[in-house]
């Protein structure tokens, strides 16, 4: 089973820029995208809807902004959309699709890198999500969860880490919330299960060469639950054209 999961910053300029077609030859059985920047309604164009699979979405209520989706090549046994709280479901950051033996997700967090208050909502959202991921423990089925928490577990997920220890993404608070999802929770980053290479990244800041440069920071996750630690066989990053800042992330499993 494979699963690639990528941050689209605008599904419509990730289309021109080739996205899907470049997905349609990777054999993907689940594709996560986030922060779509549009609707539902205004995908209906059959460069959004690649033959083959089936699509779903999650919008968010303002124009213009956020939105996840998953396009998929079985037809799921369920569709849920939202957590319950208003920070998530008002502006479309999750949807689930359930299959047999698992459930895949794709979910956004927003970004505190505009200010106090913005880092303060992005805490807020992230204990809330942290509830969800502790619900998710008491349930019998595996679990695979997509999307860009905008946050870099380890030095070696951030470039110049050292000076970016202050700074929405890479926060005290932030890392030590990773820390007890990969630790104590049980959860897996499943890219690291395969993957032990440093400055391995899936986001370049917007300045010149920077991605040439590779100054980036690995902030899209697949994340499973600790029963499927063995089914993961493979993790890459594809950098070989640029479809948003981020860059798809592309993970095989034995499922």
């Amino acid at each position: 089973m494979r699963v690639i999961t990528f941050n689209t910053q605008g599904i419509e300029q990730a289309t021109d820029n080739g996205f899907f077609q470049w997905m349609v030859k990777q054999d993907a059985d689940v594709v996560c995208l986030q922060d779509l920047r549009a609707k539902d309604y205004q995908l209906d164009d059959k460069r959004y809807r690649p033959d083959g699979y089936e699509a779903y979405f999650f919008d968010a209520f303002e124009d213009g902004y956020s939105g996840v989706a998953i396009y998929t090549r079985v037809m799921p046994k369920a569709i849920m959309t939202g957590l319950g709280f208003e920070q998530c479901d008002f502006n479309g950051r999750f949807i689930q699709a359930d299959f047999d033996n698992v459930s895949v997700a794709s979910f956004s967090v927003p970004s505190g890198l505009k200010g106090a208050e913005a880092q303060q909502a992005k805490d807020e959202y992230l204990h809330l999500l942290k509830g969800h991921f502790t619900k998710t423990l008491r349930k019998r089925r595996e679990f695979i969860f997509c999307g860009p928490l905008l946050i870099a577990h380890k030095p070696k997920d951030l470039s110049n880490w050292y000076v970016n220890q202050k700074v929405s993404g890479f926060l005290p608070q932030e890392r030590e919330w990773m820390e007890e999802l990969f630790g104590e929770m049980g959860y897996v980053d499943a890219f690291r299960q395969v993957n032990h290479v440093d400055q391995q990244y899936t986001w370049w800041p917007d300045y010149n060469k920077a991605r040439d440069l590779n100054e980036g920071a690995r902030l899209d996750y697949q994340i499973t639950t600790a029963n499927l630690r063995k089914t993961i066989k493979s993790a890459s990053i594809y950098r070989g054209e640029v479809f948003s800042a981020h860059a798809p992330l592309i993970i095989d499993y034995d499922l």
